[in-house]
């Protein structure tokens, strides 16, 4: 069974997921393989070939990871790994389908303890969204919010509990040093982040 092999080391993000997505498009391979060179790529790819129906093995690599994705259904059985929200790529349904696209832990500029404070009234009142409220992606500072420590981790693990779909973006924890300290949402890729903002009806940003 014939594999296609990508090296992605050293692509930006969402580039390591591209790459295997045109891959896929064009080849529809049964085994593909992607290396990758850091922490971030190897959950967004090992996300999206699961999404895609493969079944993901990791392996560590002189400088980064090496994933090996076998199709379901191909010679190499496996149970799949959770689904990506990049594979979200049908119209968005008839109901409403909000997203908070949160791009710092503080709302607004002028005083930081009193954005933080805004930040978390503004997550406590969400929920009057009700499930309307389909995403939270959080980018840039925002990704803070989801790690130990952070003052909203409770709520934002009781909106994932809910069904809420939460996004934290890798290149950003990885910025920050934070990749190890996320405690809630999945480690996510802009192209994720295109899809969600492509198909939500209402997008709310702060």
């Amino acid at each position: 069974m014939k594999t296609l092999s990508l090296d992605c080391r050293g692509l930006a993000c969402p580039g390591p997921v591209l790459r295997c997505k045109d891959a896929i498009d064009s080849e529809s391979p049964a085994v593909i393989a992607a290396t990758v060179d850091n922490e971030a790529a190897k959950e967004n790819v090992a996300r999206f070939l699961a999404a895609k129906g493969y079944h993901v093995e990791i392996s560590p690599v002189a400088g980064g990871h090496a994933l090996t994705g076998t199709r379901q259904g191909a010679s190499r059985a496996g149970s799949p790994a959770p689904s990506s929200p990049a594979a979200a790529t049908a119209a968005p349904a008839a109901k409403e389908q909000i997203v908070a696209f949160l791009t710092a832990d503080a709302i607004g500029r002028g005083d930081d303890s009193l954005g933080q404070k805004l930040m978390v009234n503004f997550l406590a009142t969400l929920p009057e969204l009700g499930d309307s409220l389909w995403r939270i992606v959080l980018v840039n500072g925002g990704v803070r919010l989801a790690v130990a420590g952070s003052p909203v981790l409770d709520r934002l693990k009781a909106f994932e509990s809910a069904g809420v779909t939460i996004l934290v973006c890798g290149t950003c924890l990885d910025f920050f040093g934070l990749l190890d300290k996320k405690e809630v949402g999945q480690t996510t890729n802009m192209l994720d982040v295109v899809t969600s903002l492509q198909l939500a009806t209402k997008v709310l940003q702060v």
